[in-house]
């Protein structure tokens, strides 16, 4: 019963039913659905729906796929035997769209409940449908399998959207009418403003606010004086495209442009850290970015772990973990808000990592300058997509981030780009070469 929120005048309906009468109530999405949250009429191909944070958009993506997998009216007229989930990574299927609390275990009574399959990734319902899971990470894994629908959740943040997407489109056959649904908040990457004008596409709109009934006011509260009227709250919140600044250092246009599919053999490997002044939910986040460079001089941003909310303990064993799996030669940090306690909260996570501390002394923004000059150069290249980095590149100008917030991972990537390609190591390591 995890999915279902009551609503007032509930306990009148329910009156002098029976307990099938009840389950069926409760679990019959049409009559608890806003409009933009059931599928349109129409002969479409993918239904789009973008919405803010919270907006419902995980809750309208799980109950289509159940109607597909049952044969529930008005999803499908009989079951879809095949079906692919997609996530930015497979623990984001795991966790979000398959056990979620709006996810697909929550939203089935007893008796249609699928099982999930941990080894096999996938979920099996009693009626022999079976939705695979996938990831945008792993593009080449949707090669081969063949489906009668799928689910794409959050395809603007995917690592390799047009990839992923594009091996996708080829496995959809089965069937007399493949469709999928596809959830995200909004970015402008390509691949979304390709779908959206589409004409096979149909799109649903809601905002935050839409889904206000099943949202605590504390939380619609705080986002909305801290991202109302922003740039940021105007996608994470309403849901909208937002285009480049045109005063921003980076332009989508040119990082799509410098996107590559992988790195070649690499000289250096750094991991940047931008730690926050002060931890806690409410904190900045911690900046933590992957740079290598090449033996032609060439970089590549190979990893975005940056998070929020971490304890100085967490972020500094999330910045170790990411050096380790990425054999990097060291960990470039700003010891600006902590000073030698950033050496010392690395050391304890792993003794043996190389650091070297770095020190703010000029504005973010000509920090950031020739780094940018180094995109516009051609310098510079991305292993696959970043959307949050992305964002803050594409938003930072000279009065910073349009949100007023730090830009954490544009400075990590800032520090770590610095260290490998423009400070005086640099210069001698290319030398050598």
């Amino acid at each position: 019963m995890r999915a279902f929120v009551a609503r007032p005048g509930w306990q009148e309906l329910l009156a002098g039913k029976t307990d099938g009468e009840i389950e069926d109530w409760l679990f019959r999405w049409s009559l608890w659905a806003r409009s933009d949250q059931l599928p349109p009429d129409g002969d479409w191909t993918t239904w789009m729906l973008l919405g803010g944070r919270g907006a419902g958009k995980t809750r309208a993506g799980a109950e289509w796929i159940r109607g597909m997998a049952l044969g529930l009216p008005p999803f499908s007229a009989a079951p879809v035997g095949r079906i692919a989930l997609v996530g930015e990574t497979l623990g984001d299927v795991r966790e979000v769209m398959v056990d979620g609390i709006s996810g697909l275990l929550a939203i089935h009574p007893p008796g249609e409940r699928p099982q999930w399959s941990t080894s096999r990734r996938r979920l099996e319902w009693p009626n022999g449908s079976i939705a695979q899971a996938f990831s945008s990470e792993d593009p080449e894994s949707l090669r081969g399998p063949q489906f009668g629908a799928a689910w794409c959740d959050e395809l603007a943040k995917w690592r390799y959207a047009e990839e992923t997407w594009d091996m996708l489109q080829f496995g959809l056959r089965l069937g007399d009418r493949p469709r999928q649904v596809v959830t995200s908040t909004p970015r402008p990457i390509p691949l979304l403003k390709r779908l959206i004008e589409d004409p096979a596409t149909v799109i649903s709109r809601a905002g935050t606010d839409a889904n206000r009934e099943h949202l605590a006011a504390a939380f619609l509260t705080a986002v909305t004086e801290r991202y109302g009227g922003t740039r940021l709250g105007r996608q994470e919140l309403a849901g909208e495209i937002i285009n480049d600044r045109p005063d921003a250092l980076w332009q989508r246009d040119r990082l799509e442009a410098l996107r590559v599919k992988s790195a070649p053999d690499l000289v250096r490997v750094v991991v940047g850290v931008d730690p926050p002044a002060t931890s806690g939910e409410r904190a900045d986040a911690c900046g933590i970015v992957a740079v290598g460079i090449a033996a032609d001089g060439t970089g590549y941003v190979l990893a975005d772990a940056s998070m929020q909310g971490l304890s100085p303990a967490g972020w500094a064993r999330r910045a170790v973990d990411l050096c380790h799996r990425l054999d990097a030669d060291r960990i470039v940090a700003e010891v600006n808000q902590g000073g030698d306690m950033v050496e010392a909260l690395i050391r304890q996570a792993d003794e043996s990592v190389s650091v070297t501390k770095v020190r703010a002394t000029r504005g973010k923004w000509l920090r950031a300058e020739p780094v940018a000059a180094l995109y516009e150069q051609g310098r510079m290249r991305h292993v696959g997509a970043f959307p949050a980095l992305e964002d803050e590149m594409c938003d930072f100008s000279l009065g910073g981030l349009s949100s007023g917030r730090s830009p954490d991972r544009l400075d990590a990537l800032v520090w770590a780009t610095t260290s490998l390609m423009l400070g005086r190591e640099a210069e001698v390591r290319l030398r050598r070469l």
